[in-house]
């Protein structure tokens, strides 16, 4: 039997297609919802400019915000919701009561609520599976979103960085093989921004200027000396880096205090600073930005609610609703709204039983991921789940959807091959855009 010519793209789209056949004669829905996506019209790229991921670190519980279902009970053991449901702008939906301001503006919203993945007790593991869409291996240290779409796409303006993280570093939500283009900067003040970036008051530009010609031969003559010279090479793009962004219009960006009070109040406390923050970030032209919210002195346990931290879960969750508003209504208003994909994201949800203490534990199979604005298609259910919000009814969404459906809604091709030295490595694990979101 003969075979026509095929590239390797045309090959991974056949082979989608037999895997969709083959799940219509018993495979598992997953590949069901992969198999009808693969076989329709190509989804149109998105416009928006930037993404901010808000980050709920250690599983916010779809149950407690946002698919919520009959109400439970604690002491009891009788599996439900902690909380009383409420109506939302968007006819037939609801969501948890302490997120009555995002309730009241869910038509810039859509809610995915059958994302899942096979990661249950492992929160690093989960966490690098929700930044990188895809199980780690022995081999290849794969790229965060983040990174992805700096290294793709670089800042909107030459005078800052194109990813900042407003959180703690670590390899998950770095850039794999991708190298030093597509590093972020971290930050964990919202007040004076980056310290390593500011020059010594002493440090006059004439001073700098030698120092740096010095330093560029000083690498010059190790380079000759030296066979590949990577690392040199990387930490060369990173000194002119923070070169680049240890200027006054950088590091003015800020100044928080330059916004109104009024505005300042309506974000809320240290989390709603941040999202005010992150908006200021995105006019000065920064693509992409990580918002970490994990207050673990407010409940004492943060989102990771097991036993206490249920109890007090509802004051993140009203901390959440501030900041996530604030933001929204903040951008909607400037007209930067349909520019910027908001995500909110976490590394699994919770099951609807409740532990020994009164709280709950773990769930990868089935859980929420939020999107607003970026030029979506917006308020939109996306998925539906069972009585308890644990088992998937319709519309399962993988990790690597939800990465494609990013990429995508950035204008980036979801089915574009990078890298790792000369191996190709598909931009998501097969990730196919939700298409509802774009049509």
């Amino acid at each position: 039997m003969s075979f026509p010519s095929t590239n390797r793209r045309q090959f991974l789209h056949a082979a989608g297609a037999s895997v969709a056949a083959a799940s219509l004669a018993g495979g598992s829905s997953s590949q069901l919802a992969y198999g009808s996506e693969s076989d329709a019209p190509a989804v149109p790229l998105g416009k928006a400019k930037h993404c901010i991921m808000i980050w709920l670190s250690g599983g916010a519980a779809q149950i407690d915000t946002w698919d919520p279902k009959r109400k439970g009970d604690a002491k009891a053991k009788k599996p439900g919701s902690y909380y009383d449901s409420i109506d939302t702008a968007v006819a037939g939906v609801q969501v948890c009561e302490h997120l009555s301001r995002c309730a009241k503006i869910l038509d810039r919203f859509n809610i995915l609520r059958t994302v899942n993945h096979d990661v249950i007790d492992e929160h690093g593991a989960a966490t690098n599976r929700m930044h990188t869409g895809r199980p780690t291996t022995g081999t290849v240290v794969y790229p965060s979103v983040g990174s992805i779409v700096a290294h793709q796409l670089g800042p909107v303006s030459e005078s800052v960085p194109a990813y900042i993280l407003m959180g703690y570093p670590s390899p998950t939500r770095g850039p794999g093989f991708l190298g030093t283009k597509g590093a972020y900067v971290y930050l964990t003040d919202t007040e004076s921004g980056p310290s390593g970036f500011a020059r010594p008051k002493h440090l006059t530009p004439e001073r700098l200027d030698r120092r740096q010609r010095m330093l560029a031969k000083v690498r010059a003559e190790y380079r000759q000396r030296t066979a590949g010279g990577l690392s040199v090479a990387d930490y060369d793009a990173t000194v002119s880096e923070a070169m680049r962004l240890s200027g006054p219009e950088f590091m003015s960006v800020f100044q928080l205090d330059r916004e109104p009070a009024e505005l300042r109040q309506s974000y809320g406390g240290e989390f709603g600073q941040r999202c005010l923050l992150a908006r200021r970030l995105l006019q000065a032209g920064v693509r992409f930005i990580e918002v970490s919210h994990n207050t673990t002195f407010t409940n004492g346990t943060g989102w990771d609610t097991h036993n206490e931290g249920q109890l007090k879960q509802h004051l993140l969750i009203d901390d959440l609703d501030q900041g996530l508003s604030g933001l929204v209504l903040d951008l909607e208003r400037l007209k930067m709204l349909d520019d910027t994909l908001i995500v909110v994201a976490s590394e699994f949800g919770r099951p609807a039983g409740f532990d020994g203490g009164g709280g709950r534990n773990h769930y990868g199979a089935c859980f929420s991921v939020v999107m607003a604005g970026g030029g979506l298609q917006n308020g939109k259910m996306i998925g539906e789940t069972n009585e308890l919000a644990e088992q998937i009814v319709d519309r399962p969404v993988s990790v690597a959807d939800m990465h494609a459906t990013i990429h995508n809604a950035l204008g980036i091709d979801p089915h574009l091959e990078l890298y790792a030295g000369e191996r190709p490595v598909p931009i998501t694990d097969g990730g196919v855009p939700i298409r509802e979101l774009f049509v």
